[in-house]
């Protein structure tokens, strides 16, 4: 019954209902302490509990006991069957006072004990499950609040380093000699290393910082492969996906000590930096003899020991392995590609070729998707405990370095028992020294089901949301605005000890799969175009999670496509294919993009600017209001839990104005626009009002009294 009556808690309906429960209709005095009161539960369980008929406020099987001592407090406790139930109190036994003013909801999977109360001071309705003696303790030791308040306000800008600032163009090359072959530096080829640094960036913090960013993100920084593949096909990495060196800034970069100035840089003007972490694979050092890399599975060729017996790895995650060698053990035999990378990476124990999968390149399908080479990437063979200790030891350091959290690349690739003893040593370590430290990683899907899993039963604290992703631009497109409402109702599937979904980072668009505007460009330019982008914006900074801005968005990048064609230089490119591509709101052609006066810029300093002053647009409880079955109007209120202020966000992705009647919590209240300067309006007696919105906009309103009543004035910077 436990479990059942758990299950309901953390479900949405009476995680609304308990939302609910604390928000008085009405503030009326309170009853002198020698007046007879009654107070009913009323609702349409009342004839489950003994009453003649539902709604029965004269019903006396259903009469809340004042407690005694208290003057204005009653509470019963009442078994109620499975079942979805709405429910209120009237007092006196009639309909003069009843309280809420709109029926509460909730919903029990199983027969469950629960207690009813209502406060006669401040008329607040309370319902609280019953536990059975002796589980209380270890119920209340499963539960703990999962919000954490320092994580859940983060704007990130994530920034692609080699292509954002060159403060240093004598790391160019990395002082390695020869041709772009050998170095990787071509700055006319979007493939290749374009100069950008540290130096870059923190010259460039001033430009960052007046983003109202509060922490940096970096693509992968340590020392990578400079070049892979030939002919047509090679590349640098500028990206920083290949690593060979976990323990060392890639020099094209810079260097240690000066990511070490960098942070502290940062930390000095508030901002946080967080870095870009691979756990999955490393450089492509690793040949197969048979000169073959098609997929092979664990059917067709299981591993082997060192002996020859066969044996199935899931047999041994996180326990010692059999003993492996290379030339037995897997299905190719893995090869150094030169005598050099025989001993390339560092730490040491990456060199050792039993620790990786070594079953060719994955379809990312299947089994392949955990045990196969990400694009020819030598994948780490993270089932081995030799692998996740040797990645906490690495992550854990750099953590000491300063590092406020980790943004972890190919999360989906890796076996989740991996992430479930990573995730908490890693943190345990981090927070010696920081204890907001916050982890988040890429899973390449906008199902929340599926993404949830993640920081649910793989232990991590968040995912970046591609939810949210794909929906933001589907709005943007002019999509039913249904579609948003369905997905934040399945927030819930986020919810654990340790994180939700406002803990997400929340994004538009990235360096892989391509920048917003390139995919709203196939229907919209011009003006047009520029409003659509505005509008994924303003939903990434409204709704709930953390926003991350993509570097260049702020300038209107467009691109052509997702990874190269969305890394576009920041300064002067040398690529003709940057040069030529349109800009969002200012002319095409190599210069310098660091404009602080471009519209884009401005818009999301002033959404900065409003979630800073107003905190409950970052975290507050977001409440669905309003969405229909084609474009139009969106609605949904946020809330902080101290400040008790409703703000009321309302987006229109229609091309048309449009109209709606909203509801909120407060009857009689005036709500004054403190985004989009439509003005105010004042709910009736039911808490509605009629909002017009203009095409492709969205406005905000406050409250101007908190939820019992109390005149609030609106906060200032």
């Amino acid at each position: 019954m436990t479990r059942r009556l758990l299950a309901a808690v953390l479900g949405s309906t009476l995680l609304a209902t308990t939302a609910a429960a604390v928000l008085p209709a009405a503030t009326l005095a309170a009853p002198e302490a020698d007046e007879a009161r009654t107070v009913t539960l009323v609702g349409d369980l009342q004839s489950e509990l003994g009453c003649d008929e539902d709604w029965a406020p004269a019903c006396e099987s259903t009469w809340l006991a004042p407690v005694e001592g208290s003057g204005t407090h009653y509470r019963s406790t009442f078994e109620v069957p499975a079942g979805r139930w709405e429910y209120k109190v009237a007092l006196d036994g009639g309909w003069d006072e009843a309280y809420p003013e709109q029926n509460l909801s909730f919903e029990v999977q199983g027969p469950a004990t629960l207690e009813f109360s209502f406060d006669d001071e401040t008329d607040a309705v309370g319902l609280v499950p019953v536990l059975p003696e002796g589980e209380e303790d270890q119920d209340a030791a499963l539960a703990a609040d999962s919000l954490r308040a320092p994580v859940t306000r983060e704007q990130f800008y994530f920034v692609m380093a080699d292509r954002f600032a060159n403060g240093d163009t004598s790391n160019d090359t990395a002082q390695i000699a020869g041709d772009r072959l050998e170095h990787g530096f071509d700055p006319t080829d979007k493939g290749f290393f374009h100069g950008g640094d540290l130096a870059g960036i923190q010259d460039r913090l001033d430009y960052i910082e007046g983003l109202g960013t509060t922490a940096i993100w970096l693509t992968p920084s340590f020392k990578n492969r400079p070049v892979q593949g030939s002919g047509a096909d090679a590349s640098a990495g500028y990206h920083g996906y290949w690593v060979t060196d976990f323990t060392q800034i890639d020099p094209h970069l810079g260097t240690n000590e000066e990511m070490k100035a960098l942070i502290d840089e940062a930390h000095d003007r508030g901002m946080k930096v967080y870095f870009d972490i691979i756990t999955n694979h490393t450089a492509d050092v690793i040949d197969y003899a048979e000169g073959e890399y098609g997929y092979v599975d664990k059917e067709t060729e299981p591993y082997r020991d060192a002996a020859g017996n066969a044996f199935d790895d899931r047999d041994y995650v996180n326990k010692p392995f059999p003993l492996l060698d290379p030339e037995t053990s897997f299905p190719y035999t893995p090869v150094f590609r030169t005598e050099e990378d025989a001993e390339v990476k560092v730490p040491g124990w990456l060199n050792d070729r039993t620790l990786y999968h070594n079953r060719g390149d994955s379809t990312f399908a299947g089994e392949s998707s955990l045990y196969g080479d990400f694009v020819g990437l030598d994948d780490l063979f993270t089932e081995n405990p030799e692998v996740v200790d040797g990645m906490v030891d690495i992550y854990s350091t750099w953590a000491d370095l300063g590092i406020d959290g980790f943004r972890i690349d190919t999360v989906k690739h890796v076996n989740l028992e991996f992430w479930q003893e990573f995730s908490p040593r890693v943190l345990e370590a981090a927070r010696e020294g920081n204890e907001d430290f916050f982890m988040f990683g890429e899973v390449y899907d906008s199902n929340p089901e599926y993404l949830s899993t993640f920081p649910t039963e793989g232990e991590l604290q968040a995912v970046i949301d591609f939810g949210f992703q794909a929906r933001s631009v589907a709005f943007a497109r002019g999509a039913a605005t249904t579609e948003l409402r369905t997905f934040y109702a399945q927030d819930d599937y986020y919810t654990d000890t340790d994180s939700n979904a406002y803990q997400l980072p929340t994004f538009t668009g990235n360096h892989d799969m391509g920048r917003a505007a390139m995919m709203l460009a196939g229907d919209h330019s011009g003006e047009d175009l520029q409003r659509r982008v505005e509008l994924t914006n303003a939903l990434m900074f409204l709704t709930r999670g953390q926003p991350v801005v993509y570097y260049g968005d702020e300038q209107g990048f467009i691109g052509a496509g997702g990874d190269k064609d969305a890394r576009q230089d920041m300064f002067a490119t040398q690529v003709q294919q940057y040069a030529d591509e349109p800009v969002i709101g200012a002319p095409s052609g190599a210069r310098d993009r660091y404009d602080t006066g471009h519209p884009l810029y401005r818009q999301i300093a002033a959404l900065s600017d409003l979630v800073e002053a107003n905190p409950a647009l970052a975290d507050g409880a977001q409440i669905h209001r309003y969405a229909s079955n084609e474009a139009g109007i969106y609605a949904f209120s946020r809330i902080d839990a101290e400040e008790q202020v409703e703000y009321l966000v309302v987006a229109n992705n229609s091309d048309e104005p449009q109209q709606a009647s909203l509801s909120t919590y407060g009857s009689r209240t005036m709500f004054r626009a403190i985004y989009g300067e439509r003005g105010r309006f004042i709910t009736g007696s039911e808490g509605r009002l009629t909002v017009d919105v203009d095409p492709l906009s969205v406005e905000v309103y406050r409250a101007e009294k908190d939820l019992r009543g109390r005149v609030r004035h609106r906060r200032s910077r």
